[in-house]
């Protein structure tokens, strides 16, 4: 076995919860099926017809909006950076600071498997900085440069 697959790990929903503070109708990843010790990683979520806003965006023709997307690729890589801070303690909180060349390539619609491919591009302290792209069926649909910080523990209480 080589050292780079020793370092791979998935997990499902379950741990996700444990992950992240993020729950339906929010939660926009619905597993992790890779996750490097080198902070990258790719999560996924099962696009569904029954998704609340499918209601209104856009009636008789369902888009995933974009904005979806990027937050899809901002809980992987929050994901990410909580597993690798885990301890015995409560899961530390990851706040959503920026998004920078965000672009939509393709639309995303009901039945599509979105998969969110994030790269950590930097790291300084508590905060962390991520490339991301999300693929259907391996077609880039959206990319976007995401930064988020790790709470202190005061405001993670």
């Amino acid at each position: 076995m080589t050292e780079l697959a020793a370092t791979i790990e998935s997990f499902d929903i379950l741990q996700l919860l444990k992950h992240l503070p993020h729950r339906y109708p929010f939660l926009m990843v619905d597993r992790i099926i890779e996750a490097r010790s080198d902070g990258s990683g790719v999560g996924v979520k099962n696009v569904t017809f029954n998704e609340p806003h499918f209601q209104g965006h856009f009636p008789g023709r369902p888009v995933m909006p974009g904005v979806l997307l990027v937050e899809g690729m901002a809980q992987t890589a929050g994901a990410l950076v909580i597993r690798a801070h885990a301890g015995d303690g409560p899961a530390p909180l990851v706040y959503f600071m920026s998004i920078d060349k965000a672009k939509f390539r393709k639309p995303v619609t009901p039945g599509d498997r979105v998969e969110f491919h994030m790269s950590p591009t930097n790291n300084r302290r508590n905060m962390w900085w991520y490339s991301g792209r999300a693929l259907v069926d391996g077609v880039l649909v959206c990319e976007a440069d995401i930064a988020a910080m790790i709470a202190p523990p005061a405001l993670a209480e």
